[in-house]
């Protein structure tokens, strides 16, 4: 993430709405990447310091969930980001705002990442057959309306789905914690499904596919078997050696959205640590070996740190030399994306 400003000079957050030093209204620009002080001017209308004129999506405006921009002129009421949700959660229930606000922050810092990484990115509704729409969805854990029902987060045909419940952080982390994983986020589910999501762009292209089957393995293995097996009797012991987490190991597709979720994590962390003048480098001109290098050593960093204050380690990763091999493997996909033609 890179560092947002005020026009007072104040630093805010991504999902700021106003600054707390001046007071002055803010919106973020989905289409410039940029964080906007705006002066109402009238009606539902906002101006920018370079004279542009904006409205808050229907999402910001009606139910506080959103602080993106709509051009003046832009007939649709939802900014360029809900415009990729299709299912949200019931807004009658108690607790669903927060938690579709959670959804949202999450959903809103994967479509940054992927903008500022050039990647092919259209919502569904305009281009079914390539984009991507989000299900936020609840279940029978979460509320006796929908009980005896049962929905997996996960991606099929363009859609990435999200049960609510992922948003609840107590019941995140006693997922987290029944099915032993050392990391579990709103953030990390859905860069992991957009993993798959862009699989189904990749698997066109017959060079990143035999270099898939080198090292991840046969995409067309029995995937039900495979993940009955694995939590029926769990991982290998020797999985540390060859995959970034358990779950990688379930499956090749597993594995490739796995190493495709880690490398959005140290993509955003690094470029969030340059702009604060944590690492000196650019990093968008470092090689991803290099990249890899930096994050290994920041990562120990912000482990020691979190373990100073007595907290668990930020990163409970280990990236060896098969897992680096699998992100540069994610690192040249990635330059097969941005070569592709469609909206960005």
């Amino acid at each position: 993430m890179k560092k947002l400003e005020c026009c007072c000079g104040s630093q805010v957050f991504f999902e700021s709405r106003d600054c707390v030093h001046c007071g002055v209204e803010l919106g973020f620009d989905p289409y410039t990447l940029e964080m906007l002080s705006l002066e109402k001017v009238g009606g539902d209308v906002w101006q920018a310091a370079t004279g542009a004129r904006y409205r808050f999506c229907a999402n910001g405006s009606e139910w506080g969930v959103c602080n993106w921009l709509c051009a003046e002129e832009d007939t649709h009421p939802l900014c360029w980001g809900c415009q990729f949700n299709r299912t949200i959660p019931d807004l009658s229930l108690p607790g669903n705002i927060q938690r579709w606000w959670a959804l949202e922050q999450a959903k809103k810092r994967l479509l940054y990442t992927l903008r500022s990484l050039d990647l092919p990115l259209v919502n569904g509704w305009e281009d079914p057959k390539n984009g991507l729409v989000f299900d936020f969805i609840e279940d029978g854990r979460s509320r006796e309306e929908y009980a005896e029902t049962f929905v997996s987060t996960g991606f099929a045909g363009g859609v990435i789905t999200i049960n609510t419940l992922e948003a609840d952080d107590v019941a995140r982390v006693a997922a987290r914690e029944q099915m032993n994983e050392p990391y579990r986020t709103v953030l990390g589910h859905m860069r992991h499904e957009s993993g798959h999501f862009y699989w189904s762009r990749l698997a066109r292209e017959e060079r990143i596919r035999e270099g898939f089957a080198t090292l991840f393995g046969d995409e067309a293995m029995d995937y039900r078997g495979a993940l009955d097996r694995h939590y029926r009797e769990g991982p290998s012991a020797d999985w540390r050696k060859y995959y970034i987490s358990a779950y990688a190991s379930v499956h090749p597709m597993e594995d490739w959205a796995e190493t495709w979720g880690h490398y959005l994590h140290i993509q955003d962390a690094l470029e969030t640590a340059a702009a604060y003048g944590v690492i000196r480098e650019d990093i968008a001109s470092l090689e991803v070996g290099d990249r890899i290098g930096r994050w290994r050593s920041l990562s120990i960093t912000l482990n020691e740190l979190n373990r100073s204050v007595g907290l668990g380690d930020a990163y409970p990763f280990v990236i060896n030399h098969f897992v680096e091999s699998k992100l540069a493997f994610v690192d040249e996909a990635l330059r097969c994306l941005q070569a592709l033609p469609g909206p960005r």
